[in-house]
């Protein structure tokens, strides 16, 4: 199976495939049809198997089968909807888009960048009285319909989705099709998947966690995702109670703010037990793993994955195996393991983590500085760098320091981000925190902190610090404690590091 549709292929037709609230199950059989009807539709529009067409859609079910039917027949790429009209254009002309795909009356930004760009705009139809998922294209049919293969090959791109680029531009990230059914394998083995497990998707589905965790992995294994219409922490556990899921996944945020909720939904809990949950796209706090399990009475996969890999890299295992808090687990699919972080050769200790495997992508597309940088060959192998700086323990468990770009340089002191937040999060007054880096004359670097408080508690940043200077060293502990009532996230909900000085308004330190 190293082809999105031949992992669709050996599922029975009328297992359920695709949920969304208020709608009947799409099957696997309707699923396969949609696919079917959305290739001859693109043809008919002279969109061929290479050609780039964006979706810009909100979350819900058309998305996830937008991106699944898409995919199989050209090249999706998924763009969030909240970008503004000049990004839409950026993102139009960098993916060289032939066509847009936006929902029938939509009038947004995106498509006034579509009509600047010159792309074709085709429009989604959502059959709201349908199976969940059903739709229908339209748009201007070609002079000369396109006549294309019957599927698309291994080799061939399926998805292409952009880097943050949270500090230089965003770089175009092909995934092959052998790279996403990897992926989705390699998930579906971790979390052993089978066709009696149902996500319960809350992640956007223009980000590689949802897109492949989320949808991809479910359908590989004959599993059903029930996709929400985006993360709504006050109807959460209305989707669990109407869902009856079996698993989750969300980024360390979301599961902290549902746990905010769970006292008063013990009883959906309890009604509707999970057989784990699972978190990714940033570092979980051993805290709230803690408090998960002990909540939903369940084990917390925590993951470690991105972009180039297709998502997943590493994850903790199921029971009867250990899940270690603070760690994003083992190996998980492509070969794992830690570099110099200059030199191209691996190395033992801490460097940056390194990767090999079917689920990695073959580069970076019209950059060849960037593959140059982030790819090296040793002993034959292709080994990609992560851009993380961690180590692996005797048993094969990986512990990230940070992204070695976020890792605070005072005066010389190499300070890890994630080991300060470790130590604010024990503070019985902080139920999140963020360390990050601002300016110093003499230092170079700072460390500052944000942090949110606890409903019904309260903390000066004094004590806040006192409580990091007795359980760490005083070069780590934070100079500045900046207090706030939400910390400023990215469109994933990943709490963000980089420029979080220059947002709060924190200068050159004295």
């Amino acid at each position: 199976m190293t082809t999105i549709s031949a992992l669709l292929a050996g599922h029975s037709a009328d297992l359920p495939a695709i949920g969304a609230p208020g709608r009947a199950w799409l099957s696997y059989g309707e699923l396969r049809s949609l696919s079917a009807d959305v290739a001859t539709q693109l043809r008919s529009f002279g969109i061929g198997a290479g050609d780039r067409v964006a979706i810009v859609l909100p979350n819900g079910p058309e998305m996830a089968t937008a991106f699944i039917t898409i995919a199989q027949a050209a090249v999706a790429a998924p763009l969030n909807p909240s970008y503004q009209q000049e990004e839409y254009v950026f993102y139009l002309g960098d993916l060289n888009a032939k066509a847009l795909v936006i929902a029938d009356g939509y009038e947004g930004p995106a498509l006034a960048a579509a009509h600047d760009c010159g792309v074709a705009v085709l429009r989604l139809q959502a059959f709201d009285q349908r199976p969940a998922g059903q739709f229908g294209l339209t748009g201007t049919f070609a002079a000369q319909p396109v006549v294309g293969p019957a599927g698309p090959s291994p080799d061939q791109i399926a998805l292409i989705l952009h880097t943050s680029g949270t500090t230089s531009r965003p770089k175009i990230v092909p995934l092959l099709q052998s790279n996403i059914a990897a992926s989705a394998r390699h998930i579906g083995a971790s979390l052993a998947l089978s066709e009696t497990d149902r996500c319960l998707n809350v992640m956007p589905l223009f980000h590689i966690h949802g897109l492949i965790a989320a949808v991809t992995a479910s359908l590989a294994a004959g599993g059903s995702v029930w996709c929400a219409p985006g993360f709504d922490a006050l109807k959460f556990f209305g989707w669990m109670k109407d869902s009856s899921p079996t698993w989750y996944t969300a980024v360390p945020t979301m599961h902290q703010a549902i746990l905010s909720r769970t006292d008063r939904n013990a009883d959906v809990i309890a009604a509707r037990p999970l057989r784990f949950l699972r978190s990714s796209s940033a570092s979980l706090p051993a805290q709230v793993m803690r408090a998960l399990e002990a909540t939903f009475k369940a084990p917390v996969i925590e993951a470690y994955g991105m972009t180039e890999a297709a998502h997943q890299m590493a994850s903790n295992p199921l029971p009867p195996r250990a899940q270690k808090p603070g760690s994003v687990g083992v190996a998980a699919g492509p070969l794992l393991r830690i570099a110099h972080e200059i030199e191209n050769h691996l190395i033992d200790g801490v460097g940056e983590v390194v990767i090999c495997g079917p689920n990695v992508t073959p580069g970076y597309e019209n950059n060849p500085d960037a593959n140059a940088k982030n790819f090296f060959i040793q002993d034959g192998q292709r080994w990609f760098r992560t851009g993380d700086q961690g180590a692996l323990d005797g048993e094969g468990y990986l512990s990230l320091t940070g992204r070695l770009k976020e890792i605070i340089n005072r005066g010389g002191e190499k300070i890890s981000p994630l080991e300060v937040d470790g130590v604010l999060m024990d503070h019985p007054a902080v139920v999140q925190v963020v360390t990050f880096s601002t300016p110093h004359p003499k230092l170079g670097e700072e460390v500052a902190a944000a942090v949110v408080l606890r409903e019904g508690h309260s903390a000066t940043e004094r004590e806040i610090r006192d409580f990091a200077a007795s359980r760490m060293a005083d070069f780590k502990v934070p100079r500045r404690v900046v207090i706030l009532s939400e910390i400023p996230k990215g469109a994933t909900g990943k709490m963000q590091r980089i420029g979080l000085a220059e947002k709060l308004g924190l200068g050159t330190a004295d």
